[in-house]
């Protein structure tokens, strides 16, 4: 059941509180407004929202009245060889300028080719040449947007041959050069530590924490591959695994409190289940405000 605290009051509207935050869902926009949980936060995908008008901007804007508000994109090709689709851009734009979110990000992906436009995000080769695309492509994204982007670390399920950086090492130089900042999907390191077979943990402890500004947490399909090792896929259909939260525990260490996000977009379970996970992620926020030494102060 929802907490019966009112919602927040939102004293500083473009800010995103270090707290635990869900994706918003059309599923769940009457029992938000009608019940006012106690969240610290909600996140859209950026491309649900880019009509003119509607029920969806209807809701959203009596919600965004409420609560702050997080934008995620996954349209943008980041690493796309083409230049950026303006015409996205500028919806993007708009849609940023009247909702005035906290935080933006998009993903460290591919999704174009020519002219075609594929409903996955696909991997990139970490090199020197995709390194400066990639870089480019933030620049202009964060002129037309007027706001620092956030990056996300993929999950990946094959290893590509001409990588010549380590992912670790490629987000930091991106972070560096462009000035964005990184979001952390402690989920999707899980899934490509099981994958590729390297230490999650390792990963984290090598990773620019000074640069996360946000933190998603999600579940994950177990699977076999061909040959009968671990395979695990990316669903968001599902609660969160026991070793994604301890790899959340993990990172909250290294960083102290950040906003984490519980991200679930297949198979959305009722609000109060979404509300549940994100309890479990705010009483984990909770331990490391009570005790801030545990992390470690943030570079601006």
């Amino acid at each position: 059941m929802s907490d019966p605290t009112p919602a927040l009051t939102l004293t500083a509207p473009d800010a995103i509180p270090r707290s635990a935050g869900v994706g918003l869902k059309p599923a769940h926009y009457r029992t938000i407004l009608e019940q006012g949980p106690y969240m610290g936060w909600f996140e859209i995908h950026a491309e649900n929202y880019m009509g003119a008008g509607g029920p969806p901007h209807r809701y959203l804007t009596a919600i965004r009245e409420r609560y702050p508000l997080s934008i995620h994109g996954v349209g943008l090709s980041i690493g796309g060889e083409r230049a950026l689709d303006r015409q996205h851009l500028s919806r993007l734009a708009d849609l940023i300028r009247r909702y005035r979110p906290g935080l933006f990000s998009e993903h460290l992906a591919w999704s174009t080719h020519a002219t075609g436009f594929f409903n996955d995000l696909l991997p990139l080769p970490y090199t020197d040449e995709t390194l400066n695309r990639v870089c480019r492509h933030i620049d202009q994204v964060q002129d037309v947007l007027g706001q620092r982007m956030l990056l996300e670390n993929p999950s990946t399920y094959l290893h590509l041959a001409d990588s010549t950086i380590s992912e670790v090492q490629f987000l930091d130089a991106v972070s560096r050069r462009t000035g964005c900042g990184l979001l952390l999907d402690v989920n999707n390191v899980q899934v490509c530590a099981t994958n590729h077979g390297f230490e999650a943990q390792a990963y984290l402890d090598a990773f620019p924490m000074h640069r996360v500004a946000e933190i998603h947490v999600a579940g994950h399909d177990p699977q076999r591959d061909d040959e009968g090792r671990p395979l695990l896929i990316d669903t968001h259909d599902r609660p969160a695994t026991s070793g994604v939260w301890q790899l959340l525990e993990h990172t909250l260490a290294l960083t102290g409190p950040l906003p984490v996000l519980i991200e679930w977009d297949n198979d959305i379970p009722p609000w109060s289940a979404l509300f549940e996970e994100s309890r479990k992620a705010q009483q984990l926020l909770d331990r490391h405000i009570q005790h801030p030494e545990a992390g470690h102060a943030l570079a601006s």
